[in-house]
């Protein structure tokens, strides 16, 4: 069984050295262990560092393609080489490295096809109150969302079985974190956790550095997710909502009709009217996209055995 780590780099030349030094060798059940590195446009000397300190696997973005661009980048090459699983973590040296073990336990042992590291975020002292709260609460929409039990839904440090990856398709072009946890609960992938630890802070996170922005992007990739997987459901949501904004109007019409007042408030009977029809409108548009989800399914279907077809050629190839 051959296992590849992944390691998405932007400008890591000081902690890469030790991030790699970490990741041991020799895991119980697995028979071979390589590294490949994802340059994401690194403007130091993050790819010289990788070739001197022994990385297997190099890849290089010539420009900045984004944290999601370079998962999956690195997600496609390891399928390419063979990896029966994958194990994601950060180039900042974020992770124990030695966890690495335990992460893929699960599916070396069967019983998982994505497992996620839980840091256990309120024994981290470098995170502050609003952060950690901020975990939590997210943490429990994409459990809502994904019918998921993940701790930890934005951790980094993850592994996966050569299937889960293959089924995988990043969308979003921020964080892959949220929309493979999402993706895997609605194709019935088993999805587990671990608890792992975490080394002291090297480097500002360059994806929460503004908190605001970080809340907006990922509540952007939930509820776009959602509505993907989900379409009949979501919109039925908010077409109840505009339907009950419209009824509260229609009510406060026929309220002053029955007493003979109806004249002075024909606007609240034409916005309610408006609003029922936007909500019937909005509902439509939820059956339309569940006929589309069906047919989103068999592309997606097909996708994964051209991906296996791809692999199985290049392989053969390399031999």
């Amino acid at each position: 069984m051959k296992l590849i780590v992944q390691i998405p780099c932007l400008n890591e030349e000081e902690t890469l050295p030790q991030t790699v030094a970490d990741i041991p060798r020799q895991i119980d059940g697995i028979d071979l262990v390589e590294i490949l590195i994802i340059d994401d446009g690194s403007t130091d000397r993050t790819v010289e560092v990788a070739h001197e300190i022994g990385v297997d696997h190099v890849i290089r973005n010539l420009n900045n393609k984004g944290l999601a661009a370079s998962f999956r980048i690195g997600l496609d090459a390891c399928l390419r080489l063979g990896a029966d699983i994958i194990v994601n973590t950060d180039g900042d040296n974020q992770y124990k490295g030695q966890d690495i073990a335990k992460l893929v336990a699960p599916i070396v042992n069967g019983q998982a096809d994505i497992v996620i590291g839980d840091r256990q975020t309120d024994t981290i002292p470098h995170f502050d109150l609003h952060k950690k709260l901020l975990q939590k609460f997210g943490s429990a929409i994409v459990r809502i969302l994904s019918g998921a039990k993940v701790p930890d839904a934005v951790s980094g440090f993850r592994a996966f079985s050569r299937d889960s990856a293959m089924q995988l398709n990043i969308l979003t072009h921020y964080s892959y974190t949220v929309e493979t946890i999402l993706q895997a609960g609605k194709r019935h992938l088993a999805i587990s956790s671990v608890t792992v630890g975490t080394n002291p802070k090297t480097r500002e996170s360059r994806l929460a550095r503004n908190i605001p922005s970080f809340v907006i992007n990922q509540f952007n990739t939930m509820t776009r997710m959602y509505a993907m997987h989900q379409p009949l459901r979501y919109f039925l949501i908010i077409s109840l909502i505009i339907m009950a904004g419209g009824l509260i109007p229609m009510v406060r019409f026929f309220h002053f009709y029955l007493q003979g007042l109806g004249d002075g408030h024909i606007q609240s009977l034409i916005i309610g009217g408006a609003l029922l029809m936007i909500g019937f409108q909005v509902l439509a548009i939820g059956f339309l996209g569940d006929v589309i989800s069906f047919n989103r399914r068999l592309v997606e279907e097909v996708l994964i055995r051209v991906k296996r077809i791809e692999i199985d050629h290049f392989n053969q190839d390399r031999k």
